[in-house]
């Protein structure tokens, strides 16, 4: 594997800025340094420029097996490295839903041959694979998924003693879905009767409401602290789910995790009237009061991870009614561009960015060797130009599904270089892919 010197970076890690130098060989940073001096096959100069490690994203859909119209194991990654994103963890609502051994390794395979980044799979929980889903290996797997509500794909585990055993006896971390499905079908039924088919897509916080998220959460929570279990909740969109979780203990100690996702931080109730279907997500974007309160309790550390939950449906799916209309949204070429914007309004340090979007994901997940910028560690690293302005147009998307909400849109801040556990795959516009990304390994005995 060829050698790689950046030179004149400002290095973004571990809540510092300094200058400094980075040489990789063989995979792996050998050297991180003020000035370094070594002969390098590959030499970046990087003045001016900033260096962090590749994002760590802990919630996608990809879509392979069986929906690769919409996306697949060869697309999503290029968005993924041109992003920012060199590893992902991906869901296993696919077709056939990854709940086998066998059915979650066929993913692992394809991904080895088609993925720009590195990944790792999901091994999906469901009302009736108890057994199958204990089976799963801590080391090379990143966790248990559990869809505590349905959405895309089918996958509700809504069976209480499925769930308590399931919580007691499960080696791992499970993450999970959290909407309770009683709620969402009753309001559900009151709009339909109230419009017919003709529900306007501004009443899904109202469908899937507040009230849904919290019930299901706080039964998760209750569950995790009976059985000690190593839970994470995914995508929290409320502010009322925000006193579940605490914020006194370092996150390698906390046995209850949680994540926000880009697009509640982003966008709020008001948007739909732009937006329509585009923003259509479970759990639902909402009113401004839940969008305004995510943001300190990124900050004060209640919630712990900044992810995506990319989920892409082709343009002609989110054209139909609220009915027909899929949830989902492509997000992962531009989630760090939309924190970016944030550093730019000063409501967030780059530091605090890359904690909670490079560090975080690799503490909460036990992941090996990633996440930080040390010598010895994997090279999984990105070069942004931090004052580049420019526009979002759909020539430049890598997404299959060929569409973004961000289209039109003017960022500041642009990554210029990614670099995949050693491997140039991003550089000044252009993708190498001759090389794949590898699967990552996990330390879930700290657990």
């Amino acid at each position: 594997m060829k050698s790689i010197l950046i030179k004149n970076a400002r290095i973004i890690n571990e809540g510092k800025i300094t200058a400094g130098d980075v040489y990789v060989k063989n995979g792996r940073i050998e050297k991180i340094g003020g000035v370094i001096d070594l002969e390098a096959n590959i030499i970046i100069d990087a003045t001016g420029k900033f260096l962090m490690p590749g994002i760590i994203d802990d919630q996608v859909h990809f879509r392979e097996p069986g929906l690769t119209h919409k996306s697949d194991l060869y697309t999503e990654p290029r968005a993924s490295v041109i992003g920012g994103t060199t590893t992902f963890m991906e869901m296993p609502n696919t077709k056939p839903p990854a709940v086998t051994q066998e059915l979650l390794e066929e993913k692992y395979v394809t991904a080895s041959q088609k993925s720009i980044a590195n990944y790792s799979f999901f091994m999906g929980a469901s009302n009736d694979n108890l057994e199958e889903v204990l089976r799963t290996d801590p080391r090379t797997v990143c966790g248990i998924k559990a869809f505590m509500g349905s959405s895309t794909g089918n996958m509700l585990v809504d069976d209480p003693g499925t769930l308590d055993a399931l919580f007691s006896q499960a080696h791992m971390l499970i993450a999970t879905h959290c909407e309770d499905e009683t709620t969402v079908r009753g309001n559900m039924a009151i709009y339909k009767e109230k419009y017919g088919e003709d529900v306007p897509m501004e009443l899904h916080p109202d469908i899937r409401s507040v009230e849904g998220c919290l019930i299901s959460s706080s039964f998760a929570v209750n569950l995790a602290r009976k059985h000690n279990t190593r839970l994470h909740i995914l995508h929290i969109s409320t502010k009322d789910e925000l006193d579940l979780f605490e914020n006194t203990v370092p996150l390698k100690e906390k046995r209850i995790t949680s994540e926000v996702c880009v697009h509640h931080l982003y966008f709020n109730r008001d948007d739909y009237k732009r937006f329509g279907s585009q923003i259509k997500c479970n759990p639902a974007i909402k009113e401004k009061v839940h969008q305004e309160a995510l943001f300190p309790a990124l900050l004060d550390n209640r919630l712990d991870i900044i992810a995506t939950d990319h989920a892409p449906h082709t343009w002609q799916e989110k054209q139909g009614n609220y009915f027909s209309a899929p949830s989902g949204v492509p997000l992962i070429q531009h989630s760090f561009n939309v924190m970016l914007e944030f550093y730019h309004q000063g409501k967030i340090s780059l530091e605090r960015i890359i904690e909670k979007m490079c560090h975080a994901p690799a503490d909460c997940f036990r992941i090996e060797d990633r996440g930080y910028l040390r010598e010895g560690y994997w090279a999984d690293l990105v070069i942004f130009d931090l004052e580049k302005e420019w526009q979002v147009s759909k020539a430049q998307l890598a997404y299959k599904c060929g569409w973004s909400p961000f289209e039109g849109k003017q960022f500041k801040g642009k990554v210029e270089t990614t670099i995949v556990s050693g491997h140039l795959a991003y550089h000044h516009g252009a993708l190498d892919d001759s090389e794949k990304g590898k699967r990552i390994l996990f330390n879930h005995d700290q657990a």
